[in-house]
Formats: structure tokens, sequence, C-alpha cells
């Protein structure tokens, strides 16, 4: 009986992961002169596990595409419009007229962001007018009896933080303190989010060695360690996402959420450029993804997933800089995938792997993730700590544990690698870790362990 609702639960678990991503969002972008339109966009998203689409503004030609998808969309008034909302209500009034009663609730617009890393900026005049712009929307929004229902915030970027490392010690910066202080009550009481955009990309350019390159791209490392709390953290994206959390806590915002309204990873950049490529571009998002579907959450926020918007949807060729800055889309203006994260629906189980760096072969049926012969138990007691870490339950294989016999490093890699496999959708590049790792039809419980154990590890391939 035991055995038979462990296979519930995690046939349960399955389906409801397959059935529902409403946390995995992706920006739509428009500088550019060469996307497809937005009504293709549309159809083409429906085909995706995507649930929400942030627009940087509040184009009327998306909006009504999007209408009666079931899509949640962020709309945005840009900067420049600050001003005339803070200033005048009437404008406010007009722009939420304009942009959601004249489309919604046919289309699902949900947030609207109020200027983007306006801090950022460190115009003061600018600054100053971002609440009573922010006030003016949500006013404006009450009054057409929406103010429960669609969101305002502002989004910003990590620069807020004065203090970061390790995330336990996250601090707004004092120079926006009281700003941030009067921004997050207004959220407070109207329910809405903190907006942040946490770029992992980012901080490997800044210490572009490879044991940094492996916590970004969420593949296996030997995790760093909170001095704060004792936390061991294994990715750079948990790491900076709870720094914001530490921050809000520090401040006394415990209750106001936090959506991740941009992050990503160029496939290209400059020669000059550390850390552009395919391959890490699609180890960032592909484990991002797998690293949302997990539900495990971060450590200080565990059993959920942040709503997390991924940059973005498509490359746009008319921004300035490097060339990273035109290089992070995830579909083509074909409408073909840049590279695959197993976000369309028909390549949950893709058919060609995506992994990492060097692809495992795919069998034909679901299959077993297993350790690769002649790698060092070094080298898999780092995939077996990161498969450990990412919320699994490796309780089997402790002391006393169902599967502790064989004691091997081996033994141990082969259940946490798999288990961590059937969790992540069975997608191939989820038995990478970083190439200790390959897909095998042989069931690897009839070598490897006990009786007891045989039918756990059975279980675990459903």
């Amino acid at each position: 009986m035991a055995f038979a609702i462990l296979i519930f639960l995690y046939l349960l678990q399955s389906c409801n992961l397959a059935s529902s991503e409403s946390f995995i969002g992706v920006n739509y972008g428009q500088v550019a002169d060469n996307l497809p339109s937005p009504s293709a966009t549309a159809k083409l998203l429906q085909s995706t596990v995507v649930q929400k689409v942030r627009l940087y503004g509040a184009d009327p030609a998306i909006i009504r595409a999007l209408a009666n998808t079931g899509i949640g969309i962020v709309i945005g008034a840009a900067n420049g419009e600050i001003p005339a909302l803070a200033s005048d209500p009437n404008f406010a009034t007009q722009w939420i007229n304009s942009n959601v009663l004249a489309y919604y609730p046919a289309s699902k617009i949900i947030l609207i962001t109020v200027g983007n890393e306006v801090l950022l900026t460190n115009d003061q005049n600018l600054i100053s007018q971002l609440l009573p712009a922010m006030q003016n929307m949500q006013r404006a929004l009450s009054s057409a009896s929406l103010g429960g229902k669609v969101k305002v915030s502002t989004v910003h970027s990590m620069a807020i933080l004065s203090r970061s490392d390790p995330p336990s010690s996250g601090l707004f910066n004092p120079a926006y303190q009281d700003t941030m202080r009067r921004l997050l009550q207004f959220q407070k009481d109207n329910g809405s989010p903190l907006a942040v955009n946490p770029y992992p990309f980012f901080a490997y350019q800044s210490d572009a060695r490879p044991e940094t390159l492996a916590f970004c791209l969420f593949q296996p490392n030997p995790g760093r360690v909170d001095s704060g709390n004792g936390i061991k953290y294994m990715n750079m994206f948990d790491a900076q996402v709870d720094a914001v959390r530490s921050a809000l806590n520090a401040m006394g915002f415990i209750d106001v959420e936090i959506v991740v309204a941009e992050t990503g990873w160029p496939y290209k950049g400059d020669n000059n450029e550390v850390g552009p490529g395919i391959e890490n571009a699609r180890a960032y998002n592909g484990n991002l993804v797998a690293h949302l579907r997990s539900m495990v959450g971060t450590p200080l926020m565990p059993g959920k997933s942040v709503d997390t918007y991924i940059f973005a949807l498509y490359d746009e060729d008319l921004k300035s800089g490097p060339a990273s800055e035109r290089s992070f889309g995830l579909l083509k203006p074909d409408l073909s995938v840049t590279y695959d994260i197993g976000l369309l629906k028909s390549s949950l189980t893709p058919s060609t792997p995506t992994t990492p760096v060097t692809p495992s072969p795919k069998p034909t049926t679901a299959g077993w993730c297993v350790p690769k012969a002649g790698v060092s138990d070094a080298q898999l007691q780092a995939s077996l700590d990161y498969a450990c870490g990412q919320g699994i339950d490796c309780g089997p294989i402790q002391p006393g544990g169902a599967c502790f016999e064989p004691n091997t490093v081996a033994s141990h890699a082969s259940y946490a690698m798999n288990l961590y496999y059937q969790k992540s959708a069975k997608n191939p590049w989820n038995c990478d870790f970083s190439e200790t790792a390959t897909l095998t039809l042989k069931n690897p419980s009839k070598s490897h362990f006990n009786s007891n154990a045989i039918s756990l590890h059975i279980y675990l391939q459903f």
C-alpha cells in the first residue's frame, strides 16, 4: 500500500508539473525591425508552457493578439510617462482606459510596471515622481473596480542592493533606502510584488572562473556556504533572489513577494565578451526552467517557484551596445527555436538532446540516468551533492536508508542522478551533470541496489 501511494504521489506531482507552469514567463521586447506578427507570436506561445508574457509598453496589437489565450500579460508605462502619471490623475485614468479597460478581461492583464530600473538612472526628479505615478495608477485601477485584479509595481536592477554576498546579508543601498521603504509600503498595502532583474550572467562576467560558471549555470559545483546562516547555495540564481529576500526582511517587508522580471543568458557576443555562447545559454535557461519546475524554491523561500520572466522571446536587433545585447532571443524571427530548453509542449521530451556541453544519447523509452564509466569519485561526489541540493529526497542513500548499500559514491550518485532526472521531466540535458552521467535502457537497480531498493528505484522510472 505504501509503495502504491508513493507511485500515486509521484505521478500526481509529475502531472501537476506538466500541466501547470504558471510561474514561467517570457519578456517580449520590440526593439527590432524583423519581428513576426503579434498574431503569429500569440499562436506560437499557445504551443508552449509559457503562461505569462511581459511587455515593456502596451502595444495594442500584441495585447489584442493575446486575448482569449489565458496567457497573463504584464504591460508597462515607460520612464518618460512617469512625470505625467505623477502630476495628473486624469492622465493615469486615461492610461488605464486606453491600455487596460479597452482589452480586459479578454486579454488577461495581471500587472502594470511603472518604469524600468528608474533608480538606476540617478535622476532624482524622476525617482521622486515614481511613487506618485504608481499611486495614481493604483487609484485609476481602483476606480475601474480592478484594484485587486491588476497589480502595480516597478522594475529594479540588482543595483538596488548595496550588499548581496552572502545572501543573508542582503541590504538595500543606503542611497535608495528611503525611496525603497516608501515604494515597498505601497506594495505591501496593495499586495503587489517587488520586481527585480537578477542576471547570473553579469555575475560571471565579473568573476570568470570555471567554478563560478558552473555555479551560475546550475551545473554541479561544490556550492557556496552562506557565512551568515550556514546555508549552502548550489546556484547563483537562488543566491541573488535570496539576497533580495534578505533585504526585504531586513526592512520589515516579509510579506512582499518577489517577481523575477528579467533573467537570461546571451547565446553569442563580441570576441572580447566573457560568457556568451549557445551552450552556456542553453545550460542556464534550460536548467533554470528545470529548477523552477522542481518547485524546490530557494533556501529562504522553499517549496514554491518565484514567478520568473526569461529574457527574451526574440532578439532585438536594433539595440545598441555589445553583440550580447542583441542575442538573448529564445526564438528566431521565423519562429524556430534558437536552442531548445523544453518550453515547447512538443519538445518536453526533445528528439534532439540539448545538454550544456556534449549531448548524452536519448533512448527510445524513458530510461535511466547513470554515472558514466571511468568518472572519478570526486567528480561523482560533486554531481551527487548537486543533485541532492536541488530538493530531491536523498534520505534513502543516507545510513540506514533503503539504498544506502552498497555504500559507494558511484551507487549513491546513480540513485541521486536518476531521481533528479526523473523529476525533471526526463529531459536529456538533465542527465548531463558536467559530462559525468549518461542515459541507459538498462535498469541499474538490478545491479546496484538490494531488494528493498529495487522496488523504490523501479518506481522512480514512472
